[in-house]
């Protein structure tokens, strides 16, 4: 392998690992200096003196190179640490009265929140993001991988496996869709960057009700276009094992696709809804009444026998609302049976 990696040209290198910028960096190097160069030709070209003016030799420069590469990708496996499963103790509602059972969350499985407004969905959403210790308003306590977390886990700003998508996306950076990726992508430190945020920018597409451009500014998408785009970055780049949705039905977006396109990653998936879609297309609907988890269920199959209808009726409710967008006029006769 090393070889193979000495006998490409810079600009190889830098296509597949954007990050080796900073280590050239460390040697006062321009990469795109030398970019049609073989890293083997680097010793010829400029010259052992200046390696040793840089207290080095090529050949420390070289090992250095190869460390470098062994530590990063060290560091994105760890980042890439995947949470099977998290578990939430019985705390209380409103009235203090004690929740009566545990709930399991596990990987590549969607739950439901379901309740009135106001009953407290966003309370337990809150509860998961911040890791409870028994340190909120219900009392509640969670496990990760059965065990407490840590405060590193809890309070930590940096690898955090808990990605929350609320109702409000609102970017705040005046970059295009393609500059805002890339950003992200580079902070991931991953390989094969132009790949990941085609495959993103392309799903984030395939999810929204409307489409659009690399180019577009993120302070310029709708709400609908903004949340597909979050949706589709998080699964496919964020290390987040955990996303918790508040109210996905108000997006504007393909909501059966995108619970899909998380669970298909091996995300925990929690969303809040009041649509029966999305509350029967999950694997289990927590029942949220006065603050309090008041029922835990899974979803039969006599349900998923309904589940097939309401999708039915869902892409009827989605034609009807393409058609009154673009401006035609609606005649319920010509829908789909």
């Amino acid at each position: 392998m090393r070889t193979y990696m000495l006998r490409m040209t810079i600009d190889e290198l830098m296509e597949m690992m954007p990050w080796i910028e900073d280590y050239f960096s460390s040697f006062a190097i321009d990469p795109a200096r030398f970019r049609d160069n073989k890293l083997e030709e680097l010793s010829s070209i400029i010259g052992e003196d200046y390696f040793v003016e840089k207290g080095s030799s090529y050949s420390d420069f070289i090992e250095g190179f190869f460390l470098f590469i062994e530590q990063v990708r060290a560091l994105q496996q760890e980042s890439r640490f995947m949470v099977e499963s998290l578990t939430v103790l019985p705390g209380k509602d409103k009235k203090g009265k004690k929740e009566s059972f545990l709930v399991e969350l596990k990987k590549g499985e969607v739950t439901a929140i379901v309740g009135p407004t106001g009953s407290g969905k966003s309370r337990l959403l809150a509860d998961i993001e911040s890791l409870a210790q028994e340190d909120t308003p219900t009392g509640r306590r969670i496990l990760v991988d059965g065990r407490s977390p840590s405060d590193e886990e809890r309070f930590s700003t940096e690898g955090r496996f808990i990605a929350q998508l609320s109702q409000n996306m609102n970017f705040v950076m005046d970059l295009s869709v393609e500059d805002f990726l890339t950003l992200h992508a580079e902070s991931r430190m991953v390989d094969e960057i132009s790949h990941i945020i085609r495959k993103i920018y392309d799903t984030a597409n395939v999810l929204a009700g409307e489409t659009f451009s690399r180019n577009t500014p993120v302070t310029e998408l709708s709400g609908g276009q903004s949340r597909a785009l979050m949706i589709a970055d998080t699964a496919l780049l964020s290390p987040a094992s955990v996303v918790l949705i508040d109210e996905i039905e108000n997006a504007g977006v393909d909501k059966v696709r995108s619970l899909e396109l998380l669970v298909s990653n091996n995300k925990i998936v929690l969303i809040s809804t009041h649509d029966p879609l999305l509350a029967l297309s999950a694997d289990q609907r927590l029942v949220i009444k006065n603050g309090g988890i008041s029922k835990l269920l899974k979803t039969t199959e006599d349900e998923k026998k309904h589940l097939k209808s309401l999708e039915k009726i869902d892409r009827k409710i989605t034609l009807l609302r393409d058609r009154l967008r673009t401006g035609e006029e609606i005649d319920l006769s010509d829908l789909p049976v």
